[in-house]
């Protein structure tokens, strides 16, 4: 069966393996000029430093599968994601954790009394079912560790009012009363010892894999092709003919020092105060620990709307663009031999891991399917 992709990410990359190995013929477009979609990582020809070109990714899963599987492709080193913050004009550490509290509130707490400290002179107990991000941050960790570490940072990144936001996106950080500082507990993680394009350049290597980049997609394309699975913007398949859904975009502001060892001591510090304009500088040599480099690059990060011709990174989701996302999904539901994969082909905000998981479990259900059966995975 000959099948086109679009996108040469993560979720086209996989999916055209797997297909592939099944005996289809595939062809793999990307209008970029290199492969691994927004994970893509590239040498700096000035200090040698492997930096993540929009913006870091670290490998972080519980499925052992999905852990074998980029496994096969690339060597991951040992990575744990220890993230700083410069509030008030002091450094904190991230997520909320003991040394945090301690810190913010000079106090010497062991972990129950910092529980107890937390929960009965902190969280407000006025709200018994948070509904907004805000709501949800004023209950777990109460008004002042809220302004401090959470509230200016999340008005930045989403231009909006963390009132406006839906609880969801908090409950996906933790807050810890013990000293542990790594941002994620998942059991597997790690970084490519050569980057991800390497790892996703390992991935299409096979020869029932045609890939071609600098191709953007034309309709006219579909044709030539028995099925269609489309990674890129759900709105985008569509010409935006319903209106566009809503992203956040980030601009990088890159600032390389050949002669500076180290600039910050730390991958990732985030700025927590509304007057600071960016949300975080990242300092790419931390990211491969395991290497050794005199220079160093750096990048302030400063998040915004996402307009026409701008890399969409982060949906959105309010009401508005719910709405929206109901009509594209009648529409998708109704294709047929086209298929709805990834990030933006599901209008999702989902980790690495999940969309190797989902690709792979969409190989396999296209495998066993009939020829022409339209595999849709479009999600609300």
């Amino acid at each position: 069966m000959k099948i086109l992709i679009v996108g040469a990410g993560l979720s086209g990359a996989v999916i055209g393996r797997a297909l592939a190995e099944a005996g289809h013929q595939i062809t793999i477009i990307d209008s970029r000029p290199h492969l691994a979609g927004n994970c893509h990582t590239e040498r700096c020809p000035e200090t040698g430093v492997m930096v993540h070109v929009y913006g870091p990714h670290i490998f972080h899963t519980d499925d052992a599968e999905v852990w074998d599987y980029v496994n096969r492709f690339a060597t991951f080193r040992p990575y744990e994601n220890r993230v700083k913050s410069t509030v008030g004009g002091q450094v904190y550490s991230l997520p909320i954790n003991l040394h945090t509290i301690n810190q913010f509130f000079g106090r010497t707490f062991r972990p129950d009394e910092a529980r107890a400290f937390v929960e009965t002179e902190q969280a407000d107990h006025s709200i018994t079912n948070p509904q907004s991000f805000e709501e949800q941050a004023l209950r777990m960790v109460g008004r002042h560790l809220y302004e401090a570490f959470l509230k200016g940072y999340t008005e930045k990144q989403w231009g909006c009012s963390p009132a406006d936001l839906p609880a969801s996106i908090l409950k996906r950080l933790p807050l810890r009363f013990t000293y542990d500082d790594n941002y994620f507990s998942h059991v597997f993680q790690g970084m490519p010892e050569q980057g991800y394009s390497a790892m996703v350049e390992r991935i299409l290597d096979h020869p029932g894999i045609d890939l071609h980049l600098n191709t953007p997609y034309e309709a006219a394309m579909a044709g030539r092709a028995e099925h269609l699975i489309w990674s890129g913007p759900l709105d985008g398949y569509y010409g935006e003919r319903l209106g566009r859904l809503g992203y956040r975009t980030l601009d990088f502001e890159r600032f390389a020092s050949p002669d500076t060892e180290d600039w910050q001591g730390c991958a990732v510090m985030n700025y927590g105060d509304a007057d600071v304009a960016w949300t975080r500088i990242t300092e790419h040599k931390h990211f491969a620990p395991w290497e050794r480099h005199d220079g160093t690059v750096c990048y302030r990060e400063y998040a915004r709307e996402c307009g026409p011709g701008d890399i969409p990174y982060y949906p959105i989701r309010l009401v508005k663009e719910k709405a929206l996302l109901g009509e594209y999904e009648a529409l998708a539901a109704a294709e047929k031999d086209v298929s709805f994969v990834g990030r933006l082909g599901t209008y999702r905000y989902i980790d690495m891991d999940v969309t190797i998981r989902e690709a792979l479990d969409m190989a396999a259900q296209f495998v066993v399917a009939r020829p022409g059966t339209t595999r849709n995975i479009a999600k609300g």
